[in-house]
């Protein structure tokens, strides 16, 4: 009678034992994937954003407002998962339909040669992942933005929403620009055109300007086109860029 009783108590006891097992390895499960499924702190994001804002301070950006623009936009939400960790390098990155989400310094130059005053109506070519056109919005303009690829059109409204931006947004030709929403206090072309379009000038009021990156596929001028009256135009160049070319039409 004292075996079985002896051996039943062995038994319960390796029972037990396993039973606890079991639990702290579905407890260390549990706790894994809490650490796994864990998001990333918003305030890194912001202090992320803020860092590469002065990072183009000391690359030359002087105006405050497009500093303040980049330190306030979570440039990772306009990118592919995939490339979070570069989302707040000064570096171009890749977007869907072999497009490019600008380089930081790049949108800030453009932005800064706009010399944009807030409510200043402005007509953006090229919104890509929409990143340009936040930037547009933080600085306080009313602006228009059109874009010749329905899916970074679809996906850019998606985004710039979530944030908290509601552009004018478009699908259509670049080339043609808004003639109904004209004329523009100033107009921003994202990509490069080899000439300037002549529509895009006349959609200008007199006494706004364009800033668009002019050349070929080896390198662009950036460019400033300030209309002075109605058949006038003067042009000054401001350094040396690389952008994907300004192509007419649309692709759905």
């Amino acid at each position: 009678m004292k075996i079985r009783v002896k051996y039943a108590l062995f038994i319960i006891l390796i029972v037990f034992c396993c039973m606890s097992s079991v639990a702290c390895a579905n407890n260390k499960n549990r706790q894994n994937e809490k650490y796994e499924n864990q998001t990333i702190d918003p305030s890194q994001d912001t202090r992320e954003a803020k860092k590469l804002a002065e990072s183009l301070s000391k690359k030359g950006i002087t105006d405050k407002r497009v500093l303040a623009a980049i330190g306030n936009i979570p440039r990772h939400e306009f990118i592919d998962e995939s490339l979070r960790e570069y989302a707040y390098l000064d570096r171009p990155l890749p977007i869907e339909k072999g497009q490019t989400i600008s380089q930081p310094y790049t949108v800030a130059y453009q932005s800064e040669l706009l010399q944009l005053k807030p409510g200043e109506k402005v007509l953006e070519i090229g919104t890509g992942s929409g990143y340009q056109a936040a930037v547009l919005c933080e600085m306080g303009a009313d602006v228009y933005s059109i874009e010749r690829y329905q899916d970074l059109y679809l996906q850019a409204k998606e985004t710039l929403n979530k944030l908290g931006y509601h552009p004018n947004l478009f699908f259509g030709d670049g080339y043609e620009g808004l003639p109904d929403s004209a004329p523009f206090d100033k107009i921003l072309i994202t990509a490069a055109p080899e000439k300037i379009p002549e529509k895009l000038k006349q959609q200008l009021k007199i006494g706004g300007w364009m800033v668009v990156p002019v050349g070929g596929r080896q390198g662009q001028k950036m460019t400033v086109i300030k209309r002075i009256s109605k058949d006038k135009f003067r042009e000054t160049v401001h350094g040396d860029f690389i952008f994907v070319p300004m192509l007419e039409g649309t692709e759905e």
